[in-house]
């Protein structure tokens, strides 16, 4: 539509989505635009010249870009409109006026890329202690996360995360300064077409503060032409997030003034790839150069010494188990106070069931006793105990929840991880905390139907805990809570918990023109005077989730409000629907109201899913329209709980 009102004579536009291309049909015929402007339901890589369009266009604009600039296939679709469907570029050094030439927007762009230390990622990409709860993790497991694990995989595997630094929890602490990674001219197809077999190159970065390295970040400046250019730098506020690539397998992640950063890049399958990350000493003394396509350090015999001493994440100990792992699962590893509310929960439970337990509980850490006297140990007390506890674990992913229940006495420990990888690694730690073989089991492996996986362990035993998943890391609750809850009640032996045995939402009303510009297209002015925004705010959806309120940008309204109780224990103290008064502390535009638990394990014991610590991220519901709102005024939350969806609506 802009192409149009600017002038052109001919405009083709091409979808491959139904829904979108329906979409765009709208929004053009809504702007009296549907004579004017061609629209084909098609992938550009599949037009063809006569049969789609007559004739070769002079100009083609897009914007299939990502965090990482290349990962949408910008390339490839660049290639074959330069092979099929553009005019002939401009020869160099002649003047447009002189000639019909095609051309693209954006013309060209540059990579940008710096090394951080950031504990956020960190902890979202690299497990960060030995010991959790009293379980020792082996060091013959190793835990990465997709995106380093992509680098020696041969499926393709997006090799970065992306992340909106300058909303990241804690911030970040840039290690060096930013450094241009390459540049590359979309109007030139041999260097497209080029791109995909360039071997990698080597880059270096002097790093000018010390401190700990966690991953190198990249961004870019689109250049549309030559006055108009975006950057998607992490001090610029656009719809783009930064690329993130983690570090990790290094010995040592520390790095100080005057050394240096090393790392290899190439553009393979379509994607900028960062890998071998690693850090130099300034002690190695070598000269940095500025250039781009080559490491520029000293002379090679000395830089080969370097690099064989180096330990950099393509290169991984043979020996050890190898366990890839979603990020938030490693962020669930590290979160200490997890853990430690569930082994402290879980030993009062068995501890009910099983009073002589203390007296028996396993001393898996081996100060005490040789392996082997801790071996006969243990076997001693399941032999003792014929009908040991049993836990059963229906946590979703990775979790060591079984093996922390495994050694707080004779207990029979069941796992429902599925992947063999997983399952691997858990036994490996199981050995080195020298639990009996049959002490974990993974309930799964026992089963033909995953859909049964809540029964008995045995025809004539019961579950003494069950733990649920029951809060998704998104901020919302499971699918289906409820009725698992339900069905586990029925297996639980007398005196067995479920865990977690209640959860409170809690929430509260706040003003964010930042959930507001991100949840709808607010009127015709951002889409400069076009009619868009009632058809693309048909797929508005009401809640946003994978929200950090430590780092939103809002202002509370009210305090915290308790809005809803979820009892897995006991459904008599749960309701479908309630009301809720809340009174304005502040006075504004009430425009959204995020959410967030506080999860039970007993009346004891609870986690908070907005703490700092937190694996979980928090959700809101974004009003349709702001509301008005002074100190003092009250208002009426209607709250309704339905197949484990919330739904909050607002009056005065």
């Amino acid at each position: 539509m802009f192409a149009k009102k600017a002038g052109a004579s001919l405009v083709y536009a091409c979808e491959l989505s139904k829904t979108m291309y329906e979409l765009a049909c709208d929004v053009v015929a809504a702007n009296n635009m549907e004579r004017k402007i061609n629209l084909l339901h098609l992938k550009s890589l599949d037009i063809e010249i006569p049969k789609h369009i007559p004739e070769r266009v002079s100009l083609v604009v897009t914007e299939t870009v990502d965090a990482g600039l290349f990962g949408e296939g910008i390339v490839e679709s660049l290639i074959h409109a330069w092979e099929h469907l553009l005019l002939q570029p401009k020869p160099k050094n002649q003047d447009f006026s002189t000639g019909n030439y095609g051309r693209v927007i954006p013309a060209s762009a540059t990579i940008f890329g710096m090394a951080i230390e950031c504990k956020e990622i960190r902890r979202h990409h690299r497990v960060g202690m030995q010991e959790i709860a009293g379980v020792h993790l082996s060091n013959s497991v190793q835990f990465f996360s997709p995106t380093c694990a992509s680098a020696g995989s041969e499926e393709t595997v997006e090799p970065y995360t992306t992340e909106k630094l300058s909303r990241i929890p804690g911030g970040y602490i840039p290690l060096t300064e930013p450094c241009r990674v390459m540049t590359v001219d979309f109007n030139n197809l041999q260097e497209l077409k080029s791109l995909a077999a360039r071997k990698p190159w080597k880059l270096s970065l002097p790093v000018i503060e010390g401190g700990i390295l966690d991953a190198v970040v990249v961004w870019f400046v689109l250049q549309l032409d030559d006055e108009h250019a975006l950057s998607t730098s992490p001090s610029e506020e656009t719809c783009w997030e930064q690329a993130v690539y983690p570090v990790q397998g290094l010995p040592d992640y520390s790095v100080k003034t005057g050394d240096t950063v090393l790392m290899e890049v190439c553009c393979q399958d379509c994607y900028l790839k960062i890998q071998k990350i690693s850090s130099l000493p300034s002690k190695c003394g070598m000269d940095i150069s500025e250039r781009d396509d080559t490491l520029g350090l000293g002379n090679e015999a000395e830089l080969c010494d370097a690099l064989a001493g180096l330990q950099t994440t393509s290169k991984q100990d043979g020996n050890a188990q190898v366990c890839v792992l979603e990020s938030t699962e490693i962020a669930l590893l590290n979160n200490v106070l997890y853990h430690k509310c569930f082994k402290a929960a879980m030993d009062k439970v068995l501890s009910a069931l099983n009073p002589s337990k203390d007296s028996q509980s396993m001393d898996v850490d081996g100060h005490d006793s040789g392996m082997n006297l801790q071996e006969n140990q243990n076997k001693s007390f399941l032999d003792a105990a014929p009908d040991p506890l049993y836990v059963l674990d229906v946590s979703e992913g990775f979790s060591i929840l079984p093996i922390i229940a495994g050694k707080l006495g004779p207990v029979r420990a069941y796992s429902s991880v599925e992947k063999e990888q997983h399952q691997a690694a858990l036994n490996v730690i199981s050995e080195a905390n020298h639990f009996p073989k049959e002490t974990l089991e993974f309930w799964l492996s026992h089963l033909e139907d995953e859909s049964v996986v809540l029964q008995r362990p045995k025809s004539d035993k019961l579950w003494s805990i069950i733990i649920l998943d029951v809060i998704e890391t998104s901020g919302l609750i499971q699918q289906e809570v409820m009725e698992k809850a339900a069905i586990s009640r029925c297996l639980l032996h007398s005196g067995g918990k479920i865990f977690p045995q209640y959860v409170l939402v809690y929430g509260m009303l706040v003003e964010s023109e930042s959930l507001l510009l991100e949840s709808a297209v607010q009127g015709t002015e951002p889409t400069l005077g076009f009619n868009i925004a009632p058809f693309i705010n048909q797929f508005k959806v009401p809640v946003r989730v994978y929200l950090d309120l430590s780092t939103l940008p809002c202002v509370p309204l009210s305090k915290p409000a308790e809005l809803l109780r979820l009892d897995l224990m006991n459904p008599l103290l749960n309701s479908s629907s309630r009301e809720v008064k809340v009174e304005i502390c502040k006075s504004g535009q009430v425009t959204a109201i995020p959410f967030w638990y506080h999860i039970y394990l007993d009346e004891d014991h609870s986690l908070n899913t907005s703490d700092e610590s937190s694996h979980w991220k928090q959700a809101a519901v974004v009003l349709d329209e702001p509301l008005q709102v002074q100190v003092g005024d009250e208002l009426v939350l209607d709250v309704q709980h339905h197949k484990s969806n919330i739904c909050i609506t607002i009056r005065r």
